[in-house]
C-alpha cells in the first residue's frame, strides 16, 4: 500500500509539474515564444518595477524610441505606481508576472489565477485604467491546471521567450550580454531580461550591467533594420495598427548615459 501511494504521489508530481514544462518550454504549445515578422524583435523585462533601475531603463528606451513589454509583479506595482504610470504613459505594454515571485508549481491553479494573476491585473488596471492581457509565470513555470485555466477561462495570453542570456547574474557583464544577444537575436525573437535584482538567485546590481549592454544592442539592431516592438504589437493585428512603428528617418545622435555612478 505504501509503495502504491508513493508511486501515485510521484506520478501526480510528474503530471502536475513536468508535463506542462514539456508542452510549453520544449514543444512551444499553448504559449507564445516568438513572432513571425521578418523585421521585428520584442524586448521584455521581468520582476519589476524597481525604483532604482526601471526609471533608468525607461530613460534609455525613450532615447532609442523603443517600446517594450514589462511583466511586472503586482506587489511591486503596488509599491511604485508612478513607475507603472510612466510605463503606460510612454507606450510600453504591461503584463503580469504574478503578485509575488512564487513558482506556479507551489500553488493550485485557482490560487495562481485568483491570488497572483487577477490580483495583479486589478492593481495595474487601477493604476493605468487598462487591464493587462499577457502573462508570464515566474521562471516560465506553469502547473497542469494552468494550461486549462489560461486557455479556456482567463483570457490572458501566456508569453514565454526565445532568447535568454542570464542577465540576472553580475557575471554576465555588459559586454557578454551584448555579444550573446547579438548572436541570438533573429527575426521574431522575444528576448527576456530583468529590471530588478531582488528575486531569488539574482544579483542586486545585475540590472545596471543589463541596461548598459542593452543600450549597445539596441543601437546595433536598429541600424540593422529591426523594429523593437511590444509583444502584443508583434502577435496581434489590432495592436499592430494602434502602436505602428514609424520609419526612422535619421540615426539618433543622442546617446544614453547612466545616471548611476
Amino acid at each position: 500500500m505504501f509503495v502504491t501511494a508513493l508511486q501515485f504521489v510521484i506520478l501526480f508530481i510528474l503530471l502536475y509539474m513536468l508535463v506542462p514544462f514539456v508542452i510549453t518550454r520544449i514543444c512551444g504549445l499553448v504559449v507564445v515564444r516568438r513572432g513571425k515578422a521578418t523585421n521585428q524583435v520584442a524586448i521584455t523585462f521581468d520582476d519589476g518595477p524597481n525604483p532604482t533601475y526601471t526609471p533608468i531603463l525607461l530613460d534609455m528606451l525613450r532615447t532609442h524610441e523603443v517600446k517594450a513589454t514589462f511583466f511586472v509583479l503586482g506587489s511591486e506595482a503596488e509599491k511604485y505606481p508612478d513607475i507603472i504610470r510612466r510605463m503606460h504613459r510612454e507606450g510600453h505594454q504591461i503584463g503580469i508576472h504574478n503578485y509575488t515571485h512564487t513558482p506556479n508549481w507551489a500553488m493550485t491553479p485557482g490560487e495562481v489565477l485568483r491570488e497572483q494573476v487577477e490580483m495583479s491585473a486589478d492593481i495595474v488596471e487601477r493604476i493605468t485604467g487598462e487591464r493587462p492581457t499577457c502573462y508570464r509565470p515566474p521562471w516560465g513555470i506553469l502547473n497542469l491546471g494552468d494550461l486549462f485555466n489560461f486557455r479556456k477561462r482567463s483570457g490572458y495570453r501566456i508569453v514565454l521567450w526565445s532568447v535568454m542570456v542570464g542577465d540576472w547574474k553580475r557575471s554576465t557583464t555588459a559586454e557578454r550580454l551584448r555579444n550573446k544577444l547579438m548572436r541570438r537575436i533573429t527575426p521574431g525573437a522575444i528576448v527576456v531580461l530583468h529590471d530588478s535584482g531582488e528575486t531569488f538567485g539574482a544579483d542586486a546590481d545585475a540590472p545596471l550591467q543589463m541596461i548598459a549592454g542593452l543600450d549597445a544592442v539596441l543601437k546595433e539592431v536598429l541600424q540593422q533594420g529591426y523594429a523593437c516592438v511590444r509583444v502584443d504589437e508583434m502577435v496581434d493585428p489590432y495592436w499592430r495598427t494602434r502602436y505602428q512603428v514609424k520609419p526612422r528617418a535619421t540615426m539618433m545622435k543622442k546617446s544614453y548615459k547612466s545616471t548611476i555612478h
